[in-house]
């Protein structure tokens, strides 16, 4: 069996855990630690599920030993990157962009015992995941039990952060500028928590499903899946927030700034991708435009981009573009529900983002 397998064999046993009654008291303090920061420490949870499968599949293991460079270890990651992460996207749970082990207090090389040196953030988030790493470690009988607690909880928080919105009927009329206004209500809303620097780059992706089937320029593309927009820009491995692949390369990619001002340091970041992975085009949105002192060096950037690398960086507003390519497609409505489709089932947006959407389209009467 493989890990992915395994997973999901436990994942079906997890939407009910009233059976679950062998944890002892001492440990389920911190196990409900860990559940209930699922959402804001998603690489201690990504970790412990990748190490609970690791030991049911291979009960000799000793999973404190979760790198090969370590006596007796295995390579955690490598399973977390290959099976875990994907599986926990397919299923639409929290997960990391690409692995648990990209927390750097998480990969520090040293076994995962009670006097671990790395240090991890949350208030007694450090002894919990300890101390549920070593019940796995100690009692295999536990193993399943903490594993399809866990998943219970991020079943709850899928669950929970679901909310239906009302999509566009065939017989609704909408003005292209009707939409504009509620996305640009949606972006720029002051929300209480993270996660809405996001909308806008699912806008985007939703215009570009329709942008590879309507205009020649795409002929024979198709998108990357959309990967977390939390991984930093430098560390993250896509060329950008969207990526058009065409003949397995990134034919275009589509960088989206919602709340920042496009400077040297960001055009900079954006040569180093372009260097990388070679696209065509590269665009930087911003909802908020270029810093004026830095106009003049950038413009230098871009001639030098493509007189080096024959790309062409387009540095725009984010609105603007957004207006022009919802003139360019045929089904400015159909593009609009895609958006609501991806606003329901993102797991980094928070109900409080869908709530805001559902409300807008209600306001506007559609």
């Amino acid at each position: 069996m493989t890990p992915k397998e395994k997973l999901l064999e436990v994942y079906e046993k997890s939407f009910d855990i009233s059976d679950v009654d062998n944890i002892p008291k001492s440990l389920s303090v911190f196990l409900e630690n860990v559940i209930s920061n699922i959402d804001r420490n998603k690489g201690v949870y990504t970790v412990l599920v990748t190490l609970t499968i690791y030991k049911l599949l291979n009960l000799k293991q000793d999973i404190r030993l979760f790198q090969n460079k370590m006596e007796g270890g295995f390579s955690a990651r490598t399973i977390d990157t290959k099976y875990i992460t994907p599986t926990l996207k397919e299923l639409g749970l929290p997960s990391m962009a690409e692995s648990g082990w990209l927390t750097r207090s998480l990969e520090q090389p040293y076994p995962y015992t009670m006097d671990y040196e790395g240090e991890i953030s949350g208030k007694g988030m450090k002894e919990a995941f300890l101390k549920i790493v070593d019940a796995i470690q100690e009692n295999n009988k536990l193993t399943e039990n903490i594993l399809r607690s866990i998943l219970n909880g991020a079943i709850l928080l899928r669950e929970n952060n679901r909310v239906e919105i009302k999509k566009l009927s065939s017989s609704d009329e909408v003005m292209i500028s009707t939409i504009v206004s509620i996305l640009e209500q949606h972006f720029t809303e002051k929300y209480s928590t993270h996660g809405g620097s996001k909308l806008p780059v699912l806008a985007f992706y939703a215009i570009y499903k329709s942008l590879i089937t309507e205009v020649g320029r795409y002929k024979n593309c198709e998108l990357a899946p959309l990967g977390s927009h939390t991984a930093s820009d430098r560390t993250s491995k896509s060329a950008g927030d969207i990526e058009v692949i065409k003949d397995g390369k990134v034919f275009e990619a589509v960088e989206i700034k919602l709340d920042k001002l496009v400077d040297m340091n960001i055009a900079r970041i954006a040569y180093e991708k372009i260097a990388r992975f070679n696209p065509e085009r590269y665009y930087i949105l911003s909802y908020i435009g270029i810093l004026e002192d830095d106009k003049i060096e950038i413009d230098k950037l871009i001639s030098e981009i493509r007189s080096t690398h024959g790309c062409q960086l387009i540095v725009n507003g984010l609105l603007h573009t957004l207006k022009y390519y919802l003139r360019l497609i045929s089904n400015p409505k159909a593009f609009f529900n895609e958006y609501i489709e991806l606003v329901e089932s993102d797991t980094e947006i928070k109900i409080i983002h869908k709530n805001k959407l559902k409300e807008l389209i209600q306001e506007h009467n559609l």
